[in-house]
């Protein structure tokens, strides 16, 4: 039973310059590194980053070194790259079929390096002339296989490949499923919150690093704008959910709620409009003229009952006065 572990522990962690660890319960622990190079060492770039032109070939190079105590084999591999739903940077597993620039690029399949030593290796990016313009993702991978128990582990590591085909870059995000709905304080002299769950989706040709803000007009005019938040980067074609509040808004009426997105998206800004009752003050209210009723009711009940009381002594004063006066 063969086990394809791009594994979970290495899969959970962006594919940058890095240090991967096997122990095989049958050898020694083997420890490498790969990434990007010029033609004779590592020349320190996390990741490979061109821009190229439909057609064209371009040779780049990697070095594996081998931090080890005894000789390995490692198999080098290429794959169309993506984001992970934390927002990591990953390649296609080895038994996933890659369909864009993870194919543009080739790379030998194997390479033994000795321990403590370093071999540099050229690899090619050769873009194909139908190549659409902007971000092609990919990644480079140095693996090694290893036995635990009854099953066949493979543990890699490498770095992303940022291809980026020549022609007019476009960068813009949306808002899609977009929900908006009022928290509500139930004290009357609170206000309440404006929450929005939407998701941002790249619907340019470049990867993006996407900011959402969120703006709330209300119908007396007030604004509120928070302080905006980062969504995070964003490949082409991808989408990330994201939600967002608006403190202090007090909800009477309509609430206008804009989604504002950076880069922004070319349809313009996102704008839901919610109704909102007022129940916590319209309760308020209710009370406070149940209240003055009470008080007007209450307050002419003892006028009414002072007059007869002044009435009755009136009387009383008279039928005295006929008494005594006969």
């Amino acid at each position: 039973m063969v086990f394809r572990a791009l594994a979970a522990a290495l899969l959970a962690v962006p594919l940058l310059p890095a240090t991967a660890a096997h122990a095989d319960a049958s050898g020694p622990k083997v420890t490498w590194t790969v990434q990007p190079a010029n033609a004779t060492a590592a020349d320190g770039r996390r990741w490979v980053e061109r821009t190229v032109d439909p057609g064209t070939t371009v040779t780049e190079h990697l070095a594996v070194r081998n931090l080890g105590t005894v000789s390995a084999v490692f198999a080098l591999t290429a794959a169309d790259g993506y984001l992970t739903d934390n927002g990591h940077f990953n390649m296609l597993a080895s038994d996933k079929k890659s369909s864009d620039a993870g194919t543009w690029i080739a790379v030998q399949p194997s390479v033994t390096v000795g321990p403590n030593e370093t071999r540099v290796l050229p690899f090619t990016i050769t873009v194909p002339a139908g190549a659409t313009p902007g971000d092609h993702p990919a990644g480079i991978a140095a693996s090694v296989l290893s036995r635990s128990g009854t099953l066949q582990v493979e543990s890699r590591v490498g770095f992303r490949v940022m291809l980026r085909a020549s022609g007019a870059a476009r960068s813009s995000l949306a808002a899609r499923g977009v929900t908006v709905h009022y928290e509500q304080s139930w004290n009357p002299f609170r206000a309440g919150t404006i929450h929005a769950g939407y998701t941002v989706a790249n619907t340019g040709n470049v990867r993006a690093d996407a900011r959402t803000s969120l703006s709330v007009r209300e119908f007396f005019g007030l604004h509120h704008r928070d302080g905006g938040a980062a969504t995070g980067e964003l490949l082409p074609g991808g989408n990330r959910p994201a939600d967002a509040r608006v403190h202090g808004v007090w909800g009477l009426g309509p609430v206008h709620t804009k989604i504002l997105l950076t880069p922004a998206d070319p349809a313009g800004p996102t704008e839901v409009t919610v109704w909102i009752v007022p129940w916590p003050q319209l309760i308020a209210v209710a009370l406070l003229v149940a209240l003055l009723f009470v008080l007007r009711t209450t307050r002419r009940a003892s006028r009414r009952r002072l007059a007869r009381l002044l009435d009755d002594a009136r009387r009383e004063g008279q039928a005295l006065r006929k008494d005594n006066h006969p």
